[in-house]
């Protein structure tokens, strides 16, 4: 029961996630949110699929494919912005779009 709360709590992130990056007309920001729901979303679900396969072999897989994504994806999305930024792309304030 607890792992489908999860999943629809992951889906509603998802949706946020979707709703603000059509938001936002700033790569940057985008970029942002994009990476944050996408960290969120992942932890929700791989936390339900944890707590849907109970204390085994697979749950401990799951645990560490969790910590290379908590890892890996603030520092590519790091890499990008810095990426962005090098190559010129300016940071725009929100109402000049």
């Amino acid at each position: 029961m607890i792992y489908k709360i999860l999943l629809i709590i992951s889906w509603i992130y998802v949706i946020f996630g979707v709703i603000g990056i059509f938001r936002f007309n700033n790569m940057y920001a985008r970029l942002l949110t994009g990476s944050k729901i996408d960290t969120a979303a992942s932890i929700t679900i791989i936390a339900a699929l944890i707590i849907r396969a109970g204390i085994s072999q697979f749950s401990i897989k799951l645990l560490l494919i969790l910590l290379f994504l908590m890892v890996t994806n603030p520092i590519s999305n790091h890499v990008l912005a810095r990426s962005a930024y090098l190559n010129g792309i300016e940071v725009k304030k929100e109402g000049k779009g």
